[in-house]
């Protein structure tokens, strides 16, 4: 008996009830299962030692060691043969985990930054080919990093070649998409189906001409959503998704999990077909490359997320962002109200112990300040002025910002709008470095770190933007580009600075200062046994609304993790923390209970070994 076979047999009776739920047929369920032996089969000896060693290590992904990264390979190095060149620059930052924005064969210029999939199996050759990315992931390997790719599973291009044969008449692949030949239905969706882009890209359907129909696309008219309700499309995506795998990416990240079941008279999102076609992915996954984990995009609440972790017994997606946490850091930062995001993770550690996160500062994407607006009306917050003054701040307009950024997607009718820029930028060191004030600079830099501090203390593993690690600025050059001009995320979508990164070597420069202290917290996470998998995590009340308290505990060590989003010296008073401890920044001693902090100061604190 194979591997396969062992653990197929181990899952078979739960995939085939719910495949048999969910499609019922039993001819698809068998040309499925030989999908699967077939990637099986294909799956070269190195990655099957790979997930020989990762069931009996299955939470890998959780130690304390992992540190991530999120990049464009175009920006970064260009192509995935100049990646490859450039690894040794990822290693010396401790870097385990590598998030590859889309690289898969796209349309260009429209193409949603990649998220619009002409060839799910092919690379685009702009930035090389398969070889160079089994290639790459082989190098990774060596250096025990793992690659991350998004496997964008809602929609295809309206490139892609199912689309093409579906405007050509193919009732075959028309049945592959959700269509309708008038646009009753349509409309009537639209009634319930809020807008992704309601500014850029307004309604879920679009008429095609060629086809004579109304086709269901969410994001963008040029991106087409796959029709779930046939089987032929699941059985056809999981198979592209493991033929990834088999290229040796280690992380799957599921983009637009939420969207995938659309049922007139609803939001066409969160159905409980979703959760279904998850389970059988994780299924799938553990069946024939055990090795790979599931990460989820789903930008919802803390409490709205459990459910994609499915259950203990039946889990669904391996880890999931914590953007919610990044929105709420962020309006902390502006307010220096640390109330909205001490709620917002008591939330998150009040989830079951199987629900996991990667928390980042930025990413690709803007922020959208999806805050718990009820918990902010309790404490006297009212939302929309709220996020009034936070995208107005962190463009800067407002008075007395230091941050420097731009909107993104401004409702009009809502008054709603995103932002957008790089860590740096929105932290001040731009506008300190435009106007030549070095205390500003340092203020920015200061700011910087202790953003990136929080991320490090918090449940999960902390994931930088590239460009990070060296204060990269927001790059205004997209504004002379008509392709690139009316998306203002590409304000952070810049090239990489080669240039700049050569300073982080140097004494006193930005790069270096902020290079150096994001080392720091790298080895407090990777030597401190308060960072394992399972370590309990909590907030601690330090009866400011300033200042924000985590601590974490693992057997009889303890962690104090101190926070201050203010400009403004803050006192912590810490109930329980009486005694002697030691701040790993600095190696001073003193007692916790009662603390002073600077001008965003942060602090680690740990209990002092008894003398003797």
């Amino acid at each position: 008996m194979t591997a396969f076979d062992r653990r197929l047999a181990e899952r078979q009776d739960e995939l085939d009830w719910l495949y048999m739920e969910l499609y019922d047929d039993r001819e698809e369920l068998g040309r499925l299962k030989e999908r699967m032996a077939d990637c099986y089969g294909e799956r070269s000896m190195s990655l099957r030692r790979l997930d020989s060693r990762r069931e009996k290590d299955p939470l890998w992904f959780c130690r304390g060691d992992q540190k991530g990264m999120t990049m464009y390979t175009s920006l970064f190095a260009g192509t995935l043969s100049r990646l490859e060149e450039r690894l040794d620059y990822l290693t010396e930052q401790g870097i385990t985990y590598l998030h590859l924005m889309p690289l898969l064969k796209m349309p260009h210029p429209d193409n949603d930054g990649g998220y619009a999939v002409e060839d799910f199996g092919q690379v685009d050759p702009s930035l090389g080919t398969n070889q160079d990315l089994a290639r790459l992931t082989a190098a990774m390997r060596r250096r025990g990093m793992s690659l991350c790719l998004d496997f964008v599973i809602n929609h295809t291009a309206d490139s892609h070649p199912w689309a093409m044969r579906a405007r050509a008449g193919e009732e075959e692949y028309i049945r592959r998409y959700i269509c309708f030949d008038t646009p009753e239905i349509p409309r009537e969706m639209e009634k319930t189906i809020p807008d992704v882009f309601p500014q850029t890209a307004p309604g879920s359907f679009i008429w095609q001409p060629e086809m004579q129909k109304y086709v269901c696309s969410s994001f963008h008219p040029y991106q087409w959503d796959l029709n779930y309700k046939n089987p032929v499309v699941f059985r056809e995506m999981a198979a592209a998704m493991l033929r990834l795998a088999n290229l040796g990416v280690e992380v799957l990240r599921i983009d637009a999990v939420p969207y995938l079941w659309k049922e007139i008279g609803t939001t066409c999102r969160n159905l409980p077909q979703v959760h279904t076609i998850m389970r059988m992915l994780r299924l799938i996954t553990e069946t024939v490359c055990p090795g790979v984990i599931l990460k989820g995009e789903v930008v919802m609440a803390p409490r709205e997320l459990a459910p994609y972790f499915g259950t203990q017994e039946k889990p669904e997606c391996h880890i999931l962002y914590n953007a919610s946490t990044m929105a709420t850091q962020w309006s902390a930062l502006a307010s220096g109200d640390t109330r909205q995001l001490t709620k917002q993770l008591n939330d998150l550690h009040s989830l079951p112990a199987h629900c996991r996160f990667v928390n980042y500062l930025r990413c690709h994407d803007d922020i959208g300040w999806g805050l718990n607006e009820a918990y902010g009306k309790s404490i006297g917050i009212d939302p929309v002025e709220h996020k009034r003054y936070l995208y107005t701040f962190f463009e800067g307009s407002f008075p007395g910002s230091y941050a420097r950024g731009e909107r993104y997607n401004y409702d009009p009718k809502t008054q709603d709008a995103r932002s957008c820029g790089t860590t740096a930028s929105l932290c001040g060191i731009e506008k300190g470095l435009y106007e030549g004030d070095e205390a500003q600079v340092s203020m920015g830099i200061q700011r910087d770190l202790m953003m990136h501090a929080v991320i490090t203390a918090m449940a999960g593993f902390p994931m930088l933007s590239s460009g990070d690690e060296i204060g990269q600025l927001n790059g205004y050059q997209y504004h002379d580009d008509p392709d690139l001009r009316e998306d203002s995320r590409n304000l952070h979508r810049t090239p990489f600075s080669w240039e700049n990164a050569a300073l982080r070597n140097a004494p006193g420069t930005v790069q270096q200062r902020i290079w150096d202290g994001l080392e720091r917290l790298r080895q407090i996470r990777r030597e401190q046994s308060c960072f394992a998998p399972e370590a309990w995590v909590t907030t601690w009340d330090p009866h400011n609304p300033h200042l924000l308290a985590i601590l974490r505990r693992w057997g009889k060590e303890m962690l104090l993790c101190l926070f201050n989003f203010t400009g403004e010296v803050q006192t912590a008073e810490l109930d329980g923390m009486e005694g002697q401890f030691t701040e790993l920044l600095t190696g001073k001693e003193g007692e916790c209970s009662h603390r002073e902090l600077g001008p965003y100061e942060y602090s680690f604190w740990r209990p002092s070994p008894p003398v003797g």
